[in-house]
This record gives structure tokens, C-alpha cells and sequence, in this order.
């Protein structure tokens, strides 16, 4: 799920939350996220609560953890890189379009969520079978 903002603050975190408990309403979800102050802050922690959503914490200055930033620098290779736009957003919906475009193996592959050696698999095995 894309959700697209200028800046990424608390209500901008808020509203992906919402989202988030909208289209997986029933089932329970649990997000790995970062320290960004979007993510920390106490009108996020208490929405995610309300709607029973659990947040996970990544270590302080950990981005080898985190498969959003092995997603994105799979954007950054493919959209990005060489290539000059005439605005960020334009830049932000070719970016969008790639991984629209990704079947949703291929997001997780390039996230690195498919390797056999994916850190959190130890913890995800009660929910989920290995990718073989």
C-alpha cells in the first residue's frame, strides 16, 4: 500500500494507519517501523492502539534491518538513478508506477522479506511458512 505526502508527519502517519485498519479490518497487524518521529509520536502510538494495530521497532540506526530501505533502493536503482526529472513529483509518480507495477512477490523479494536469511524469519514463523 502507497499512500503519497508532501511531508511525513504524525497525521500523515495517522492516516496511513487508518488505511492500514480499513483494508485489513478483521485481521491483526503488526507494522516493523523505524524511530521516524512520524512513527513515535504520542497521536500515532495512541491510533495504533485504538485500532488495534501493533507497532514493532527497528534498532536505532539500523537500516540493514529494514526492508523498506532494501525496497527502496531497488527504486532508486531502477527509477532514479541517471535520470533527471522535471519535478519531484514527477519523479514521485514514476517511482509509484514501478511498484504499482511489481507483482507482490517481486516487492518482497527485492525487500529482502524472501531470503532464506531474513532476519525477523525466527519471529515471523509462528505466522508465516519459509519461502522455499
Amino acid at each position: 500500500m502507497l499512500l503519497c505526502r508532501v511531508r511525513q508527519k504524525a497525521p500523515d502517519f495517522c492516516a496511513f494507519l487508518h488505511e492500514v485498519h480499513r483494508r485489513y479490518r478483521g485481521r491483526h497487524v503488526a507494522l516493523l517501523l523505524d524511530g521516524d518521529s512520524s512513527h513515535t509520536a504520542h497521536a500515532a502510538r495512541r491510533l495504533a492502539e485504538k485500532l488495534g494495530v501493533t507497532l514493532l521497532w527497528l534498532p536505532t540506526r539500523s537500516p540493514h534491518l529494514n526492508p523498506m530501505d532494501h525496497l527502496w533502493r531497488a527504486v532508486k536503482q531502477n527509477v532514479s538513478a541517471n535520470r533527471q526529472d522535471a519535478s519531484i513529483d514527477a519523479l514521485v509518480a514514476r517511482a509509484v508506477r514501478y511498484l504499482r507495477r511489481l507483482p507482490p512477490r517481486s516487492v518482497l523479494r527485492k525487500a529482502g522479506v524472501l531470503s532464506r536469511r531474513f532476519w525477523l524469519w525466527s519471529a515471523l514463523s509462528k505466522y508465516f511458512c519459509r519461502p522455499t
